[in-house]
């Protein structure tokens, strides 16, 4: 069976990021991104997905949050896509819903080949631990144009946006998990006959 694992490395003027990802891992994350809330965001994907995400950033948080949030997303989007390679034999579709007590998040996903995000989360605080939140929705939006994928994400309800944020990923990483699943086929799961 062949594993399903990439690297990627993103240097930029704004950047530098390290990624290994493996979609068959254990839930394990070792991530710093200089950002706590962000990490706390990614541990959480890492661990309901069941994939292994090492990633190491050094960003230009002196500037503000936006450029190392970005390029984290952008760098893991390429290393799912890259994990998938030719998408043979995957549920291509996964959908979630995950509550954090009193918040409810629904996401769904399609692994189509063709990027698009629609996300509402609904956040009104400026930030969760030195990250701002329009750009967890951002995450989101970058993740989906990288990996290739078709992304939709709500938050249903809920009062405290740290929760709101996080049920939004834990239902990420639900659908992921789903989607990225081996149906035991090795057919390419679309009619048009490409992904």
């Amino acid at each position: 069976m062949k594993k399903r694992k990439a690297k990627v490395k993103r240097e930029t003027n704004e950047t530098r990021i390290e990624l290994n990802l493996d979609l068959q891992g254990s839930g394990r994350a070792e991530v710093q991104s200089g950002i706590g809330f962000l990490d706390h965001l990614l541990e959480t994907l890492a661990r309901h997905a069941g994939f292994d995400i090492e990633l190491n950033c050094l960003g230009d948080l002196d500037v503000d949050d936006h450029h190392t949030a970005e390029d984290c997303a952008l760098a893991l989007g390429e290393a799912l896509d890259k994990a998938l390679g030719d998408r043979l034999g995957i549920a291509r579709f996964g959908s979630a819903f995950a509550p954090l007590d009193e918040a409810l998040a629904r996401v769904v996903v399609d692994l189509s080949g063709r990027p698009f995000a629609a996300v509402a989360l609904g956040l009104e605080c400026e930030s969760i631990g030195g990250l701002s939140c329009q750009n967890v929705a951002h995450f989101m939006k970058s993740l989906a144009c990288a990996a290739r994928c078709c992304l939709h994400a709500d938050v249903l309800r809920g009062d405290n946006d740290h929760h709101r944020a996080e049920a939004a990923f834990k239902a990420l990483a639900l659908a992921l998990r789903q989607a990225v699943s081996r149906t035991g086929s090795g057919q390419l799961p679309s009619t048009k006959g490409v992904l």
